[in-house]
């Protein structure tokens, strides 16, 4: 299978870029994961769903990978939760980082390569600090050591920050700190008191400051510079500036990441989201009220990563409704097909005959490999519905059975990045009532509809309604049925 050209818009430079990694047979990915002191919001599973989207996206265009994402499973917030409750920071986070990959697989989301923790890669972190040391970049105050900005003219670079008005010598010692506020961030902490985690290192007693953590991961598992970056846009400034900073400080004659992605912010309701105005939500909150993992993951991937994403329950109720439409064509081209038992090619060798499925592959392709449009290949697997819908409804065409099975490959071949769809004849309680009956009783509903005989397709919808079957006739004409809830 030929590469299919991606472009990304990189961050560093602000332009769309073609993608080159440095070997297609092994593109090397690395995303910032969770930092595990709680569940996490949907803010980051937006976040989580875009690193999955950018995975399917280059498989289907040819690429193999190698990807990462790190747990962050020592900071303040976590030493500080372990010792309120008087229990080891491995004890906390390990049902965090459960819940995590909980989440993930909910979700379908893919799994990754590598999870590489930040307490198993400390060794790691000690020796990219003591080449910062060889090279002159870090000074060390109380047993603390950090990166010193103004002895990096590249400083910005990466975020386009002014460091124009920064103080000299002014240190931060927190792993998270305010955006736009430009100080010498720390390396390693020493420990402060008896309770603290820490580690006894050639650096002294004590453990990593956030920022060092992915930069010594990425060099742990891939040796050198890596291809794409990827994270949320509030990850910009300054971690991903302190990660540039110390990893080009430490091999400067190395690119640290060839292209940058940032995926935008999440809002609730057109509001950032907070636990003070009520619109805070994690995974489980939304599953609590009934939505099915699909559907929130439909949703959430619907906008362009470098969109904001407004959430709302309604917007939520939106895609399902969309969802729907889409699953009841791709049961009704199984049914009307016969197709229940096809088996969904492996990608590599599919190839479609009809010219008007073979655009729309085409264009589905091009779509993700333009910075990920979703929304695009959005609008493309809509027009294969539309496209469905009208050929089943026709009593007459050429080469009928040659279309079903090119149309149920494409969606096949669509949900390898949505991940969303079903393709198993659905198995309903339907309290002794069968199918076949239901469904005869829906064909005598629609001819007694084209006979204008309203009264008898009015009788046996209510005669349903009464059996606990529900109807819904869609703007094509096709009527679908679910039991009542």
């Amino acid at each position: 299978m030929s590469l299919i050209p991606f472009v990304f818009l990189n961050t560093k430079s602000g332009k769309k870029e073609p993608f080159a990694p440095k070997n297609p047979n092994l593109v090397s990915i690395y995303s910032c994961g969770p930092t595990v002191y709680n569940f996490a919001h949907i803010g980051n599973i937006r976040s989580f769903l875009f690193v999955d989207i950018l995975r399917r996206s280059l498989l289907l265009g040819g690429y193999k990978l190698n990807q990462s994402m790190n747990i962050t499973d020592i900071d303040d917030k976590i030493i500080n939760e372990s010792i309120k409750r008087n229990i080891s920071v491995e004890e906390f986070t390990k049902p965090w980082t459960e819940a995590f990959f909980k989440d993930l697989s909910t979700l379908h989301v893919q799994t990754l390569e590598h999870y590489p923790k930040a307490t198993e890669s400390i060794e790691d972190m000690v020796s990219l600090v003591e080449t910062l040391q060889s090279n002159g970049l870090v000074y060390e105050r109380e047993g603390n050591v950090y990166f010193s900005i103004q002895k990096f003219n590249r400083y910005g670079e990466l975020s386009k920050i002014d460091v124009s008005g920064m103080k000299s010598g002014v240190r931060y010692d927190a792993d998270e700190y305010e955006k736009d506020d430009v100080r010498d961030f720390v390396l390693w902490k020493n420990q402060k008191t008896k309770d603290e985690k820490c580690w006894h290192t050639r650096l002294g007693t004590g453990r990593p400051g956030w920022h060092l953590e992915c930069s010594a991961m990425i060099r742990k598992i891939y040796g050198s510079g890596i291809d794409i970056h990827t994270g949320g846009i509030d990850l910009l400034f300054p971690h991903h500036e302190n990660e540039f900073a110390q990893t080009t400080g430490a091999y400067p004659n190395e690119e640290f990441v060839g292209t940058w992605l940032h995926c935008e912010h999440l809002l609730v309701d057109g509001e950032k989201m907070s636990k003070s105005k009520g619109n805070f939500y994690t995974l489980r909150d939304i599953l609590e009220k009934g939505y099915e993992p699909k559907i929130i993951r439909f949703h959430l991937i619907s906008a362009h990563y470098r969109s904001k994403l407004n959430f709302s329950l309604t917007k939520l109720e939106e895609s399902k409704v969309s969802l729907d439409r889409i699953q009841n064509t791709i049961f009704r081209l199984l049914d009307t097909g016969s197709l229940w038992n096809l088996i969904p090619d492996d990608g590599e060798n599919l190839v479609f005959s009809l010219p008007e499925l073979t655009k729309l592959n085409d264009n589905f392709l091009n779509a993700l490999a333009d910075d990920l449009n979703v929304p695009k290949a959005l609008a493309i697997l809509h027009e294969l519905v539309r496209i469905v819908n009208q050929t089943l409804d026709q009593t007459k065409i050429e080469n009928v059975n040659l279309f079903y099975e090119e149309a149920l490959r494409l969606f096949f071949k669509m949900n390898e990045l949505f991940a969303v769809f079903s393709f198993e004849k659905p198995k309903a309680n339907l309290d002794g009532i069968s199918e076949e009956w239901i469904l005869e009783q829906i064909s005598n509903r629609k001819l007694a509809k084209q006979n204008k005989d309203f009264v008898t397709a009015d009788n046996i919808r209510k005669e349903l309604e009464n059996k606990g079957i529900l109807l819904a006739d869609t703007k094509e004409g096709i009527t679908t049925w679910k039991k009542a809830p």
